[in-house]
C-alpha cells in the first residue's frame, strides 16, 4: 500500500510536465494528449485531464483554438503560451537535475 501511494504521488508530480511537453510539440486535442500519456504508460482519464488543462490555461500557460470538425462539434486545440514555454524550460531543467540527483542517490546512474 505504501509503494502504491508513493507511485501515485510521483505520477501526479510529473503529469503537468508531461502534458506541457506534449502540447509544446504542436497544437493538440485533448484526446491526443490522453493517447500520448497512455503510450507512455501514464494512464489518465478525461476527468483528470480537463480540470488540469483548465488550470494550466487559467495560469496563463496554455492558449486554445476552436477548430471545426468534419465529424461532430468543433474541437478545442491547446498550444503553449509564451509563459508556458518559459515554464516548460524551467521544468526541463528541474527534471534533469532531479533525474541526476535520484540516479546519483540510488547508485543507478546510466
Amino acid at each position: 500500500m505504501i509503494a502504491e501511494n508513493t507511485q501515485t504521488q510521483m505520477r501526479k508530480g510529473i503529469l503537468e510536465y508531461c502534458i506541457l511537453s506534449i502540447i509544446s510539440r504542436d497544437e493538440t486535442y485533448a484526446s491526443d494528449i490522453i493517447a500520448e500519456l497512455k503510450k507512455a504508460q501514464l494512464l489518465v482519464v478525461e476527468g483528470t485531464l480537463y480540470p488540469l488543462l483548465t488550470r494550466l490555461k487559467n495560469n496563463g500557460l496554455l492558449t486554445y483554438n476552436w477548430v471545426e470538425s468534419t465529424s461532430g462539434p468543433p474541437r478545442k486545440y491547446y498550444a503553449l503560451s509564451e509563459e508556458g514555454r518559459k515554464v516548460l524550460e524551467q521544468l526541463d531543467k528541474t527534471w534533469q537535475e532531479l533525474a541526476f540527483a535520484v540516479q546519483t542517490a540510488t547508485g543507478k546512474k546510466k
